[in-house]
Formats: C-alpha cells, sequence, structure tokens
C-alpha cells in the first residue's frame, strides 16, 4: 500500500498496522478459505422499508409554508379526534396549523438484515428532513413503514420514538434506536423447488472464480446426514448422492440440493458452505481512492519499459533492472513493477495526486499490465 507523505505522520503505527494486516489476510489465500467467505445465498440481503411521517417537538426549525406538512399534520390530527376545519367540500382547512414551525415532515427509512425479520422485532431508524431546518430535539410520530413497492400498501413495521443527531452529521438527519416494531414476518427465503443460487462477491466475480466454486462443489466428498459446520462428513456404503452445481455466469451459482437433504436444506447448506475453496490471485489489481489519496497496488501489477517524466525528473521503468535514471539505461529485460515505481516516486515525495495521474496515463496509454479500480 502507498501513502502519501503527508498521510503518514506516524511511520511506527502504519508499520504496525502493515503487520497485522499481513497477519490476517494471508490465511484467506491459504486452506482458511471457505465457500461462505466468498459468496451469499441468494435471498438472504438486506431489505429496506420506507414511510413517510412527521416529526414534531422542534424548535421553530420546523418547516415553514410547507402545505403538505399541514396536510400531513391535519390528517393525522383528524384521526386523532381532533376538531379540525372544513370546508363546504368536506375537505380539511390548512388555515389551523399552516403556521406551525415545530413540525417537520420526513422520510423515514429501517433495513432489515439478511436473515430477514419477525413480528415483534426491532429495527433502527433513518429520518431525513424534506425541507426542516434541523430536526434536533424532535419526536417522530407514529409512522406505518411500507416495503420498496410503492404498489404494496402492506405495513411491515410502525415506527415512533426521539430523534438522536449524530454529533458530527448533518442537522437534518437523525436515527431513532430501535424505534421501528415489526408488524409482519418478513422472511428470507433460499430456497426454491429443491435449488439454490450463490451469488460471489462482486469484488471476486469472473469466469475463473465461478468455474473454481461450481469445481469445488461437484467435488465434495460422499456426505450423509452430520456434516454440520465444519464440512461434510463421510457417509455410509452406497449413500452416495452428489449436489449438482452449475455456474450460470461470473456472479451466479446454481446448486441442486441432494435427495437426502430435502427436508433438511440447513444441514446442507451449512456443509457446503464451509467447504474450502481455492481462488485465483487477485495481485494483479491497483485500487485507487482519489479522495482519500490511498493507492494499493498488488504485488504482480507490471509495466512496460517507459520513460516517465515528472517536473524535473526523470525515470524510466525497464524491467529486470528496476528504475534507473536515464542516463543509466541498459538493455530492456522483464517488464518492471508498478509498486517498484511507487516507491521510486514515494522516495522522490512525489505526491499522491501525482502517482495517480501517472498510474491513468501508463494505463491509458496500455502499458500498466493489470486492472485498476478506482473508489
Amino acid at each position: 500500500m502507498w501513502f502519501p507523505r503527508h498521510h503518514r505522520p506516524f511511520p511506527a503505527v502504519l508499520l504496525l498496522v502493515g503487520f497485522v494486516l499481513a497477519v490476517e489476510v494471508s490465511p484467506a489465500r491459504g486452506e482458511g478459505l471457505r465457500l461462505r467467505d466468498v459468496c451469499r445465498l441468494k435471498g438472504q440481503e438486506v431489505n429496506t422499508l420506507q414511510g413517510l411521517g412527521l416529526v414534531v417537538g422542534l424548535r421553530g426549525t420546523g418547516d415553514a409554508d410547507a402545505k403538505p406538512t399541514a396536510r400531513a399534520l391535519s390528517r393525522m390530527m383528524q384521526l386523532m379526534g381532533g376538531q379540525m376545519s372544513t370546508d363546504p367540500r368536506g375537505q380539511l382547512m390548512l388555515e389551523d396549523v399552516e403556521d406551525a414551525r415545530n413540525v417537520a415532515l420526513v422520510f423515514v427509512s429501517a433495513r432489515i438484515p439478511p436473515v430477514g425479520a419477525q413480528q415483534g422485532d426491532r429495527l433502527d431508524l433513518v429520518v431525513n428532513a424534506i425541507s426542516a431546518k434541523s430536526l434536533e430535539g424532535g419526536y417522530l410520530m407514529l409512522t406505518p413503514l411500507l416495503g420498496p413497492r410503492a404498489d404494496n400498501p402492506t405495513v411491515y413495521a410502525v415506527a415512533e420514538g426521539p430523534l438522536r443527531i449524530s454529533e458530527n452529521g448533518s442537522a437534518t438527519t437523525a436515527t431513532v434506536h430501535q424505534g421501528a416494531k415489526m408488524e409482519a414476518n418478513v422472511m428470507a427465503p433460499f430456497h426454491r423447488d429443491g435449488k439454490l443460487t450463490l451469488i460471489i462477491d462482486r469484488d471476486i466475480a469472473d469466469f475463473d472464480t465461478s468455474q473454481r466454486i461450481e469445481e469445488a462443489i461437484n467435488s465434495l466428498p460422499d456426505f450423509s446426514f452430520g456434516g454440520g459446520s465444519e464440512g461434510f462428513s463421510p457417509g455410509m456404503a452406497g449413500s452416495r448422492s452428489e449436489p449438482s452445481a452449475r455456474a450460470i455466469d461470473q456472479l451466479h451459482i446454481e446448486v441442486q440440493i441432494p435427495e437426502v437433504y430435502r427436508d433438511n436444506p440447513i444441514m446442507f447448506v451449512s456443509g457446503m458452505m464451509a467447504a474450502p475453496i481455492s481462488l485465483p490471485s487477485k495481485s494483479n489489481r491497483v485500487v485507487i481512492n482519489e479522495r482519500e489519496g490511498v493507492v494499493v497496488i498488488g504485488e504482480d501489477v507490471e509495466i512496460a519499459p517507459a520513460l516517465i517524466t515528472h517536473q524535473n525528473l526523470r525515470i524510466e521503468a525497464k524491467g529486470e533492472a528496476g528504475l534507473v535514471p536515464l542516463d543509466q539505461m541498459g538493455r530492456p529485460g522483464s517488464n518492471a513493477k508498478l509498486k517498484a515505481l511507487a516507491d521510486a516516486l514515494n522516495a522522490l515525495d512525489v505526491p499522491a495526486a501525482d502517482l495517480i495521474a501517472i498510474i491513468k496515463a501508463l494505463k491509458r496509454k496500455g502499458d500498466l499490465y493489470g486492472e485498476v479500480i478506482f473508489q
């Protein structure tokens, strides 16, 4: 990992971080990598509930001259038994509440975890103002939460509670700890018609990875009930029942649940997801975070022999000889490593922005052999 000079005030701390990363990451490329580390089951994903609510109790920082807020407040007061004025057509009159400054119309959302949620469960809320100046000190009135589809009127949860503003966050965004109470079950089904689908982590998804996962599942040994979290255990003679996995594309693997596990798919999934997997190295990638000025360079990223000039510096990448001044050029060898170029530029106090610009130029010219990912 390459850090710009202004991001490295404490070298000892960075050295310790690098050591910890080496300890934690290295097992992932060995025998410790399991199927559950690189993919998930389709159906096991986060879902969002949403609703439109009212926040009261503000200190004059609510919506100003907002008719939608006045209509919502009038309607809520009417439903709660309040005496509201109506016109000859029976429509609510807004004069009584349109000058309220302590009320705000807000968007409310809650995230259901990948495992789903049951009636009575509590979820955290995120509340965002529409036009209020600040939500500090507010209280969210009882708000129904619907699913992501606007055409489905089902109320999955109700939300209310005092708002909390983050010290370093925006005053128009707040949270309510466990402010949503589930009113309906939201299941997270992971199989259908005896099949399940694995979704590979997008950061490593490619044809090679999907093929390796398919082969790993199809090569599982004989197994029977009792595989548990450590993988499948040897089954009894004549009890072989192979899972059938098929790579659909770079991202999806379809798996047929073996007949012996049709009535107990949980045990099959537990054993399958604990199966060891060996994946190709991703050390030919460069990940760049331009906003933070951080560049992460894989060990195998190479660059073609090239002359690089930066202000009054002239550096040549020339393969086995590494990076040498122009007056020491020799016969070209194999390609140079991008990491060596970054180290040389870093030693010369070249800013991170300039390193990123050089990497972009090398990639655009076709002289950088590897994948460049911008965050």
